[in-house]
Order: structure tokens, then C-alpha cells, then sequence
């Protein structure tokens, strides 16, 4: 794709001060209107010395705005990080080399794990497919499974018999779900041409078997699977991936590339949520998301509990916080203490990835709120066994 403007940089959280004429109004304009969300975008004015100001909300990726204009937004964490957080955070369980990592680009990260799932499908093509048999009913000439004998009698003149029956078949949602990925990572733009000729040659496999439908990366979680599809289960988690954060356009035909968009916040949640239930503390267990539902109309998620596994009793309330403050927001303090209200829990954790200037340990009231750190700027095991030392000081061994 060619582009006459250089990519306008930006890193997530920090302002980008630019000159005037380096984006055009109209491209302001767009970023705006579509992209609210991820960038807040203010236009030269007397306040702002007649400049740009942008600044990434917490999202990083590549953003099409115009064939000939996009903006690149750079993680604050180290890309190898994010690779550790990715194979937590997907479940990918994805064996790198050691040293084959050291990517330095999130643009590098899509390129890499594009290229693994596109080999491993067609590895799976040159296998053979997962099959499964779906009930299709369909009007024949001759018998197939079970007629529809009350059709029959209404229509005894008609030669073709109404039958149900069951037909083995690829075209399921299994390898449909692979399909759709590798079409949205080959409208992407962000490969190059060795790694889109190996997308392009693994959806090519699977063109002539499967049906191409769209899915959302819901459709990738909670499925089934046993001996013959096992392998299928790293195959979803990456396509959840790529359906997770390749959004789809704002203008349809506007431009050749889709926006691919990290939400850094929800990633290190999953994270920090994946890790801790991979390395629970014997006598806990950890659970993620929990409801706690007001009324038909409200109701709060909390991030993570971490539970007595003998007596269930809630010993801690955890809320990731993907920022780096000097100290605890007011907001953020009061909404973890108000969690652990609700639950009758004598204990509300503040997660944050960079430690604080101005940490808090306070009691208030019956709860003790504390700020803890799993860092991202180490390795993520050692960041996590850190962080489990300072939640658990006199439990763990």
C-alpha cells in the first residue's frame, strides 16, 4: 500500500505534540469522528499554540485513517513483554525459541503469529481436516436417512421423497472460523509479502471446502474438543487474537488496510488473571470476572478474587489498573474498597505494571487497600512470583 505521508507516531498515554500543517483538517476530522475511542485528538487553537495534540488512550496498533495517512501507537511495555503476555493472556502455548523473539514492532508481533497459524492450518490441510457430521434435509429421488412420511402423503404425485439425514462434512464452524481469520489478516496490510503469500496459500486450502462467514472472537472460546480436533484448540486462540483486535472498517472500501488495535488494559487483566490461575498458591483459587448484579440495570465485574479453596470464603478483591500514576487515584481506591464492602472481604489489592511513587497500605474502616506492582519491565514469571511474595508475605513457602 502505498502511502505519500509518513506514519504519525505515538506512544500510549503520552502526548504527541505536532505542527500544524503535518495533518491535514480533514484527516483530523476522521481521526475524531472514528476514532474517539482510541486517540484523544484536540485542533490547533490559541491554547494549544496553534498545534496538534494527540494522545493514545490506552490502545496500541496501527490505524488506516487514509490510503495515504495512518497512525502507528507504540506500547509503553517492551514488545518481548507483550509476547508473554500474549501467550498468557490467549492461552496460546506457543514454544519461541529462545533469542527468535525479538521483535520490534507490534507490526513484527502480528507478522509472527500470522505466519504460525497460517503454517500450522496448513499443516492441519495436509493432515486431513476435521470433520463432523451436520442433519441436512433436502427433497431426493431415491431414500437417504429418515422421510418425512406426513410430506409424502400431502404430496404422494411428488417423485422426490422430503428425507433428514446426517452428512459428514469439513464446511463446519471449526474450519470456518479459520478461514475468516486468515481473510481478515489478508486485508490487513500489516504483512509482508513472505508471510501474506503463506496466509494467501493457507485460506487458498481451505477455499474450496469451506464456507467463508463472518465471525466475532467470541466464537473462538468455550468450544469442544477431544482427540480428533485437539490440535484445533491453539488454532481458535490465535484466530481469537487476530478477531479480538483487527477491527473491521469504519468506511467500507475508504481504504485497502483494517485498523488492528491492542486494548492494553483488558490484555494485562487477562493476563495478570491467566498467570495467577496458572500459579495459584496451594490453598487458593482464583476467580476471574465475578458479577456482582445491584439490580436489572446495574451491576459491577470485578476483576479477579482470590478465594479460600477449603471454606470459599473471598480473602481478597484484585483490580488491575493499566496505568502508571505517582499515586492511587481517589477513584480507583474507592472503587476496589466499595468491591470488597460488597463482598464482605477484609482485603482490596490495587495491581499496577510499574511501580508507584507513593504506594498505599491503608485501613479503612475493616478493609486494608493496598497498591502492588506485577511488573511488565522484567521477566513476567519472576514479576509474578515478586508481586505473590508481596500479596502473600507469610503464606507462600
Amino acid at each position: 500500500m502505498k502511502r505519500e505521508s509518513p506514519p504519525i507516531e505515538l506512544t500510549e498515554y503520552e502526548l504527541r505534540i505536532l505542527d500544524r500543517d503535518l495533518i491535514p483538517e480533514s484527516v483530523g476530522k476522521k481521526i475524531h469522528h472514528n476514532y474517539a475511542k482510541e486517540i484523544e485528538i484536540e485542533f490547533p487553537n490559541p491554547k494549544t499554540q496553534d498545534k496538534w495534540h494527540l494522545k493514545s488512550k490506552g490502545r496500541v496498533g496501527n490505524i488506516p485513517i487514509t490510503p495515504e495517512f495512518h497512525i502507528i501507537i507504540r506500547p509503553k511495555v517492551r514488545i518481548n513483554d507483550l509476547f508473554g503476555m500474549l501467550d498468557y493472556a490467549y492461552n496460546l502455548k506457543i514454544k519461541f525459541p529462545q533469542g527468535s523473539i525479538q521483535c520490534q514492532s507490534l507490526q513484527e508481533t502480528y507478522e509472527r503469529l500470522a505466519n504460525i497459524l497460517a503454517q500450522k492450518i496448513l499443516e492441519r490441510c495436509r493432515k486431513g481436516l476435521y470433520r463432523d457430521y451436520l442433519s441436512k434435509t433436502e427433497k431426493l429421488a431415491y431414500i437417504r436417512g429418515r422421510v418425512d412420511v406426513r410430506s409424502a402423503l400431502q404430496k404422494p404425485w411428488d417423485v422426490k421423497l422430503k428425507c433428514h439425514y446426517n452428512e459428514q462434512t469439513g464446511d463446519i464452524e471449526d474450519n470456518q472460523i479459520l478461514a475468516w481469520t486468515l481473510f481478515i489478516i489478508g486485508r490487513s496490510g500489516f504483512c509482508r509479502e513472505s508471510v501474506s503469500s503463506t496466509v494467501r496459500k493457507a485460506f487458498h486450502a481451505l477455499q474450496g471446502f469451506v464456507t467463508l462467514k463472518h465471525f466475532k472472537s467470541e466464537a473462538c472460546i468455550d468450544r469442544n474438543y477431544h482427540r480428533l480436533n485437539e490440535d484445533y484448540q491453539l488454532l481458535h486462540a490465535l484466530c481469537r487474537f487476530f478477531l479480538d483486535n483487527t477491527g473491521p472498517s469504519h468506511e467500507t472500501g475508504d481504504r485497502e488496510m483494517l485498523p488492528f488495535l491492542l486494548d492494553m488494559a483488558k490484555l494485562y487483566e487477562q493476563f495478570v488473571a491467566e498467570w495467577l490461575k496458572a500459579n495459584t498458591p496451594k490453598g487458593f483459587f482464583v476467580k476471574p470476572q465475578h458479577l456482582v448484579i445491584h439490580d436489572q440495570n446495574y451491576f459491577d465485574r470485578i476483576d479477579l478474587l482470590l478465594c479460600d479453596i477449603e471454606t470459599n470464603e473471598i480473602l481478597y478483591v484484585l483490580d488491575t489498573k493499566y496505568k502508571a500514576p505517582d499515586k492511587v487515584d481517589n477513584t480507583d481506591r474507592n472503587q476496589v474498597v466499595t468491591y470488597a464492602t460488597l463482598l464482605n472481604c477484609k482485603n482490596a489489592i490495587l495491581i499496577y505494571p510499574q511501580t508507584l511513587k507513593a504506594p498505599i497500605d491503608q485501613q479503612i474502616g475493616a478493609i486494608r487497600v493496598r497498591s502492588l506492582t506485577f511488573s511488565l519491565d522484567s521477566d513476567l514469571n519472576e514479576a509474578g512470583k515478586t508481586f505473590l511474595t508481596s500479596l502473600l508475605p507469610h503464606t507462600l513457602p
